[in-house]
């Protein structure tokens, strides 16, 4: 049973005044740009498959992202317990400018989707060290509201990824999208450099290099790369450019199973070695806001993927205004995540956020189904609104939630968790969504137009569509991309009511109540 003395609430030692807001005005930026690298490729991919003909590759610009991103979210949240700091933090960050360096620059495909592999796993350092320095600069009455403020930028960057990508793409080069992150990253790296001290009770934990070595879990990391890697081939090709039953798509299928099972069954014998720990999540509250975090930001992002291609393929619209389209979500999921850090701190019971805001977006995800290509734009800015609202009350819940649950000990490993299931949402949905997509828009085409190549589709950017192929075969070929959309918002709204439920695993308590309470109720 672990007492008040072990917990989080006990850190102390805070920074106050200038000081305080430059860091977090620091970290803050941190997340911005983290956040921003998920979708501001959103609106410039189809200018993107413009300039190296790779629409097949699409799912690869989000998911290598996300790829790293998730799988060493643990990996660096065993070097903060480890190691120092501040110094841990500003080389995370220095690998992610090296990855965006790398993007900007890119000239070809191949070379573009290595970079963003490389920064995503500088951005899985910057995401969960932003969090961790968080919860030691901020008292505990504070932290949620502090949280929220990470939330709000989070929400922010996210949503406005596909305006900004739009604008940069539209006026200067799609490659700004990356460049961007050089010198707002330098900045907020610069602040961290000279500004932090970390806190007596972030001092790394002493251990040998040898058990540090073993801590970090590298052959679990190794193998859940290797499983991703196994299941974004899988749902790229399946369908799509292989049959299903090809002995190709059946070797990567039955890899990614076998590869999944060495998975778990490592973490099991790893135990507090491994990079998910097992005591931490048999914890009926990680284990439910670990399943929330996992479907509410994989539905997030298949929407603000997807929707995009929706205004710029079936409406015509440019990545500017796309952007601008997008505009209702990202107003209503800042207001809504601000004020969500603000309420909890008051009200203290998280369960409301996480359902309420789920059942808010499945509402939003079913009115996208409902669109096509006659749709008056009025629906969608609606729509978005609705959705909006349902992402900002509950994209910082999960972490809030873990935190106030965690130890002082466990703070780190708790973090990166929830952080590990939030990223693997994000790359296993989209994968999922393009799979889905890629696949009805191949049925469709053969059924409704056979004697259009659904291969030249795919390798056709999407804003050559309307230029590329005969007048008479545009409209078929727009409402097969109609019907793809559509069965990527219908898996978005089931996704959605998977974390409505999950919503629910955690106990119903208040946060208010952790620093007296017992935190080992185990599933």
């Amino acid at each position: 049973m672990s007492g008040p003395d072990e917990r989080l609430d006990t850190i102390g030692d805070y920074p106050s005044g200038v000081l305080l807001i430059f860091i977090g005005v620091a970290l803050l930026m941190s997340v911005f740009l983290v956040a921003l690298d998920m979708t501001i490729v959103a609106t410039a991919i189809p200018r993107i498959t413009d300039e190296f003909k790779s629409i097949d590759e699409v799912g690869w610009y989000g998911s290598a992202f996300f790829l790293t991103l998730a799988a060493f979210q643990s990996t660096w949240g065993k070097l903060y317990r480890y190691c120092n700091l501040k110094f841990s933090f500003l080389i995370a960050g220095l690998i992610f400018e090296l990855g965006s360096l790398m993007c900007g620059i890119a000239k070809s495909s191949t070379t573009l989707v290595a970079g963003r592999a490389i920064t995503g796993f500088g951005a899985a350092g910057l995401f969960g060290g932003s969090y961790t320095i968080i919860a030691f600069i901020a008292s505990p009455e504070k932290r949620p509201a502090y949280t929220g403020l990470v939330g709000t930028a989070y929400a922010i960057a996210s949503v406005a990824g596909p305006l900004l990508g739009g604008v940069f793409t539209d006026t200067i080069s799609w490659r700004w999208c990356f460049l961007i992150n050089l010198p707002i990253g330098g900045v907020a790296l610069g602040l961290i450099l000279l500004l932090f001290k970390p806190p007596t009770s972030a001092r790394p934990t002493e251990a040998p290099l040898r058990e540090i070595i073993l801590q970090l879990d590298l052959p679990g990391t190794i193998i859940v790369l290797a499983c991703l890697l196994c299941f974004l081939l899988a749902t790229q090709w399946s369908g799509v450019t292989r049959t299903w039953d090809s002995p190709n798509v059946i070797a990567v299928w039955v890899s990614f199973a076998g590869l999944l099972l060495a998975f778990i069954l490592i973490q099991i014998r790893q135990q507090e070695r491994a990079a998910l720990i097992p005591r931490i999540l048999r914890q009926r509250a990680l284990a439910g806001v670990c399943a929330f975090a996992f479907f509410q930001n994989g539905t997030n992002f298949l929407v603000t993927y997807y929707l995009p291609i929706y205004f710029q393929v079936i409406m015509g619209a440019t990545a500017a205004q796309s952007g601008i389209y997008n505009f209702p979500l990202i107003v209503g999921s800042c207001v809504c995540a601000a004020l969500s850090g603000i309420l909890i701190v008051r009200i203290g019971y998280y369960t409301p956020f996480m359902a309420f805001g789920s059942a808010l977006f499945l509402v939003g995800a079913g009115l996208l189904y409902t669109l096509d290509i006659n749709t008056p734009l009025k629906y969608s800015i609606g729509y978005q609104v609705i959705l909006g609202v349902g992402q900002g009350i509950g994209i910082q819940m999960a972490v809030i939630t873990a935190q106030a649950y965690s130890r002082v000990q466990d703070l780190s490993a708790s973090t990166a968790i929830v952080l590990f299931f939030q990223m693997m949402g994000g790359t296993v949905c989209v994968s999922m969504g393009q799979s889905t997509f890629s696949n009805r828009l191949v049925k469709d085409l053969a059924s409704r137009a056979p004697w259009i190549n659904a291969e030249s589709v795919l390798g056709t950017g999407t804003t050559e569509l309307r230029t590329a192929f005969p007048a008479g075969d545009v409209r078929l070929i727009l409402e097969s991309y109609m019907f793809g959309l559509r069965d990527t918002f219908a898996l978005s709204a089931a996704l959605t009511g998977c974390s409505f439920v999950a919503s629910w695993v955690a106990p119903i308590r208040s946060i208010k109540s952790l620093g007296e309470a017992d935190t080992s109720i185990s599933v």
